[in-house]
């Protein structure tokens, strides 16, 4: 069980989030939460100094695609960071392993192998009531935590 709030942050502790780029990448599927964690990562971004335009989000079906999207968005060079952002619920039958190890394969390939950091926001919860609590609800909001980490890694990638 989560024990802090997800949305709790020090802005006066971050960089300015107005020189970077950020590309968001959205799963539809279960998008009553990752439409809300989308909202958390933007308006963060937002709060911290990036510029509305200097973000750019796709949407795609589901979380395995989520890859997908943030190669093609690695590979364009113009973010600083890119977010992927799913929701996987876990059912009955063994999917949800399968889905959940695919897609974190693939992120953490992606941050080894481009130079465009990829920040994971993919709730892998057990029933739906968790990922409602974590995308705006009572343990706050995952997207804000990812906004953070977002900007914290664009800046990490401009030192080197």
């Amino acid at each position: 069980m989560a024990t802090n709030n997800l949305s709790a942050y020090e802005k006066n502790k971050l960089p300015s989030a107005h020189p970077y780029r950020f590309g968001i990448v959205v799963a539809d599927w279960n998008s009553q939460v990752t439409h809300n964690l989308h909202k958390g990562a933007v308006e963060t971004l937002i709060d911290l100094g990036a510029k509305d335009s200097n973000i750019d989000t796709i949407f795609v079906p589901g979380s395995i695609e989520l890859v997908y999207g943030a190669t093609k968005m690695c590979k364009k060079n113009i973010y600083d960071a890119v977010i992927v952002i799913g929701c996987v619920i876990r059912g009955e039958t063994a999917h949800f392993d399968y889905v959940c190890q695919s897609v974190t394969n693939g992120i953490t390939y992606l941050n080894t192998h481009m130079d465009t950091p990829v920040v994971f926001c993919v709730l892998t919860d057990n029933h739906i009531q968790q990922s409602l609590d974590r995308s705006g609800g009572k343990f706050g909001n995952k997207g804000v935590e990812a906004g953070v980490v977002a900007l914290r890694m664009a800046a990490l990638k401009e030192e080197s």
